[in-house]
């Protein structure tokens, strides 16, 4: 029986289904839409990135395309009969099934609001996930419902209206739901950590970016992926522990100088070489962020002008 701990793979995923047939939801009232007309109300971050609010949210509209699409292709392709194969019982492989509805759900909402505000919502895009079996399809699930969850986190700050940060939070709190319950179902510890990882716009658009092949014109993001980061051939990330010293390769790696290590609220900065890698530190557990960075500062803060290369996904034990 393959096993779902051990399959962690890949990591973001989304939606190709028409809005038309997906159910209905609640739409955003006038309060809430009132900083569609004032987007030069944003605090100085999302001024820095060239975001607004109404960009914010097409930003999280094709995250949710995407987590979407991943469980609508997946169980296309994997019948019950998989999944009843690793052990799952029926009661959580419909659990499954309703976290691809309830991500169908958010994609309405973000488009209703988007539209009510004149502007375009951006359209699903072509995916590519790698599906090889229900086993990685699981596993995998478990790491991209994390990203959804550090997505949102991160994006907190950026969003000036305070409503429409409330409905933010209201598919946040969601997306951590779906974390728990798979990381139940996969059999690992459910609550690894104390806080869970706001990561940046462009770390998490890094890594979606991977699974996209194309998308429709006028769909594409203003954000540029950061240079893919992986482990060296003969490790996996999903089995590494505090304390052992892990190889990793990038095409950016020349400019790097330290291993950046990202859970909860904490990065943990350990120096980099790329003959012999760097060492995990002993903190650490569940899932970890790993990025290559010119710099290791002292008061652990990792901003997006000092990486090179990244985010990887590390499962830490």
């Amino acid at each position: 029986m393959p096993s779902i701990s051990r399959t962690i793979g890949a990591v973001v995923a989304g939606l190709a289904a028409v809005a038309s047939a997906l159910p209905a939801v609640p739409k955003l009232d006038g309060n809430q839409m009132k900083m569609l007309s004032f987007a030069k109300r944003q605090n100085a971050a999302a001024q820095a990135l060239g975001l607004n609010d109404v960009d914010i949210l097409q930003f999280a509209l094709t995250l949710e395309w995407l987590e979407a699409a991943f469980y609508q292709q997946g169980f296309e392709r994997f019948p019950a009969t998989d999944f009843l194969a690793l052990g799952l019982p029926q009661e959580q492989i419909d659990d499954l099934l309703n976290i691809g509805k309830t991500e169908e759900a958010h994609v309405v909402l973000l488009q209703s609001a988007i539209a009510q505000a004149g502007v375009q919502p951006v359209q699903p895009c072509t995916y590519n996930f790698g599906f090889t079996d229900a086993a990685g399809m699981v596993a995998t699930a478990g790491v991209l419902e994390s990203v959804g969850v550090s997505a949102y986190l991160g994006a907190a700050s950026l969003i000036a209206d305070g409503s429409i940060l409330t409905t933010a939070g209201s598919i946040l709190t969601i997306e951590a739901r779906h974390q728990t319950a798979i990381r139940a179902f996969s059999k690992v510890i459910a609550v690894p950590q104390a806080f869970d990882t706001p990561l940046s716009a462009k770390q998490v658009f890094s890594l979606a970016a991977p699974f996209i092949e194309s998308c429709p014109e006028g769909s594409n993001l203003i954000l540029e992926a950061f240079p893919a980061l992986a482990m060296a051939p003969g490790q996996d990330a999903a089995s590494i522990t505090a304390g052992s010293t892990v190889q990793l390769q990038s095409d950016a790696a020349g400019t790097a100088t330290h291993c950046a290590f990202t859970t909860g609220l904490t990065t943990a900065f350990t120096e980099f070489n790329q003959a012999t890698g760097c060492v995990v530190p002993q903190f650490l557990a569940g899932v970890t962020y790993v990025n290559l960075a010119t710099a290791g500062p002292l008061n652990g803060k990792l901003t997006d002008d000092i990486i090179v290369a990244g985010p990887m996904v590390m499962q830490v034990s």
